[in-house]
């Protein structure tokens, strides 16, 4: 890494704005990422009423994925350079357009994967909100509140029990309910959200900074590790209601509300794993929580009965990846410089939501060819098992030391 001057990281404990700014962002992260998943929770009704194979449902609820997850390197940014206070009630209201646009789209297969492009919009918050809370906290207490902010993805969960819901009163009265919330919210967080008075502000250009941020080894190394992590929390939260539907045969609420719960477990573990990671070196918390969820991953390929093997399965593969996910951004805070911390932030979230497109593809191009779900669950071992020993081989040996100030740029 290059040279760097020093500067003193926030010390002592978080300030009353650390705490507001903590909680404005986890509810606009939940609600920009209820947006954003949107269409999963649905796609069943889609796939019946448009008349989609396997792999075309598959792709309409990956594409909000994929874009998301690109969207989030620019993201992470152009908040270094304008700051959240900017860019979060800045997407939250851009965000509303392709919400309501969901509701003339919803009769062509083609119109709704342009609109699932546009709602791609709304992942991108998660690269605005880390850089934000990570200036605001001291190292000591870093972990724990990354992991809170991190719960805001139990928007996933969110959509996945109140959506289909909602639908059963009215078509269109899911879309317009978010569009309305999201209103609200850019709003408040116009107002409420604010940066860190000593946040340095980069001087070099987009590319510039992003390349040097790509050029960082730990930043592909962490990329990796939560393109595991995250990648299977985003893959099941999208994927998981038409698993269950298709292979258990249950009905789309049914399915829905199980989904929320596999989701509302990955955002309880993640602030443990971020907890857990200010008392131990979060490489090693990572390295138990993805062997856990590869273990529980075998399991399931073996298709154990939903109850209780099948839902013990999930809820414990669940465990582990939000575990994983709350502890693999406490090693970008401690390894990354603070004016970098949102390029990073970006590329690593991007890879992590990367990770989570791929799989709803191979699930249903592997069940339409073999008529099994088994396969996809044993490569999603496999990955896991690699970033378990990876983590434990490799990136425990980087040193944590929260005493020293952090490196500015």
């Amino acid at each position: 890494m290059e040279a760097v001057k020093q500067s003193p990281a926030p010390t002592g404990r978080p300030s009353a704005a650390a705490y507001r700014n903590l909680v404005v962002a986890t509810i606009g992260f939940g609600l920009t990422f209820w947006a954003w998943n949107l269409i999963a929770p649905l796609s069943g009704d889609y796939k019946e009423r448009l008349g989609l194979s396997s792999f075309e449902q598959s792709l309409l609820v990956a594409v909000p994925v994929l874009v998301g997850s690109l969207g989030r390197i620019a993201a992470g940014a152009l908040t270094d350079k304008y700051g959240a206070r900017l860019m979060f009630p800045l997407v939250s209201a851009l965000t509303i357009v392709p919400v309501l646009l969901l509701i003339p789209a919803r009769s062509s297969y083609g119109a709704m994967l342009a609109v699932g492009f546009l709602l791609g919009l709304g992942g991108t918050t998660f690269a605005i909100g880390i850089p934000l809370v990570n200036s605001w906290f001291p190292p000591s207490d870093r972990g724990l509140a990354l992991g809170v902010f991190g719960m805001g993805m139990g928007g996933v969960a969110l959509s996945g029990y109140f959506t289909p819901r909602i639908a059963q009163h009215g078509d269109n009265l899911p879309f317009l309910v978010v569009a309305g919330a999201l209103v609200v919210y850019a709003a408040l967080a116009a107002v409420l959200i604010s940066d860190h008075p000593d946040r340095k502000v980069p001087t070099d250009s987009l590319g510039h900074r992003l390349g040097e941020a790509g050029r960082l080894r730990v930043t592909w190394e962490l990329s990796a590790l939560y393109a595991i992590g995250f990648g299977g929390i985003v893959a099941f939260g999208v994927y998981l209601p038409t698993y269950l539907k298709t292979w258990y045969d249950l009905s789309p609420t049914d399915a829905g509300t199980k989904a929320a719960g596999f989701a509302l477990v990955t955002v309880v573990f993640r602030p443990i794993g971020g907890w857990l990671s200010d008392h131990i070196h979060p490489a090693l918390v990572t390295s138990a929580a993805l062997g856990l969820a590869a273990l529980m991953a075998i399991i399931q390929a073996f298709d154990p009965k939903l109850a209780p093997g099948g839902t013990i399965a999930l809820l414990c593969m669940a465990a582990g990846l939000g575990t994983s996910s709350g502890s693999i951004f406490a090693l970008v805070s401690q390894v990354t410089p603070q004016p970098k911390v949102g390029s990073v932030t970006g590329i690593v979230g991007a890879m992590g939501g990367l990770g989570g497109f791929v799989p709803p593809l191979v699930m249903g191009a592997i069940y339409s060819a073999k008529g099994s779900y088994s396969i996809g669950f044993m490569l999603l071992s496999d990955l896991a098992l690699a970033g378990c020993v990876y983590a434990y081989g490799r990136m425990r040996n980087i040193q944590r030391d929260r005493r020293t100030p952090e490196p500015a740029v």
